[in-house]
């Protein structure tokens, strides 16, 4: 399955930042512009994964944000 998205990125202090247009729930870092585009591929396909087995489990996180 291919993909194409449009990457937004800019440079911050440390790390080089970015996130999918379509999808801006997907944001990653990287010290360099190329981990920054590998992470962002790592982070779509973990996000969107469509693999999950018939038998699988569900648990409630409960996160203090």
């Amino acid at each position: 399955m291919k993909a194409k998205l449009k990457m937004i990125y800019w440079k911050g202090e440390k790390f080089w930042v970015g996130k999918f247009l379509e999808h801006p729930e997907i944001m990653t870092q990287g010290k360099t512009l190329k981990e920054l585009e590998e992470n962002l591929q790592d982070a779509y396909i973990l996000m969107t994964m469509e693999d999950v087995p018939e038998k699988h489990k569900v648990k409630e996180l409960i996160l203090a944000v």
